[in-house]
């Protein structure tokens, strides 16, 4: 969803202040957690959610501010309908909704 500044929002995302590379990883483990994953005729382990995770630099010095951000995008994977013909309906289904998620990223 975009807002009236038209910047992209995304409902529930949150951001955690870290101080150490252990607060990353925690993180990253804590959202790799919320992920779904299936099984596809394509694919054992496929990927059914997207996950996004930013690591955002700021320095609060007046006379030198650094910033910058790195950005670790895992999209779900692409299912062609040729690929999961053997899917039930749910697989199908989800498979549609990252499809459909995907070209909105165009």
């Amino acid at each position: 969803m975009e807002d009236h500044n038209q910047q992209v929002q995304v409902v529930g995302l949150t951001e955690t202040e870290v101080t150490s590379v252990e607060d990353v990883l925690r993180l990253i483990a804590l959202g790799n957690s919320a992920r779904t994953s299936g099984t596809t005729s394509a694919n054992q382990h496929s990927s059914r959610s997207h996950a996004i995770f930013q690591l955002i630099l700021r320095v609060n010095n007046p006379r030198r501010q650094l910033h910058g951000k790195f950005s670790l995008i895992d999209l779900a994977g692409n299912e062609r309908g040729a690929d999961t013909s053997t899917s039930d309906r749910q697989t199908r289904m989800e498979g549609a909704e990252i499809n459909k998620s995907l070209l909105a990223l165009k």
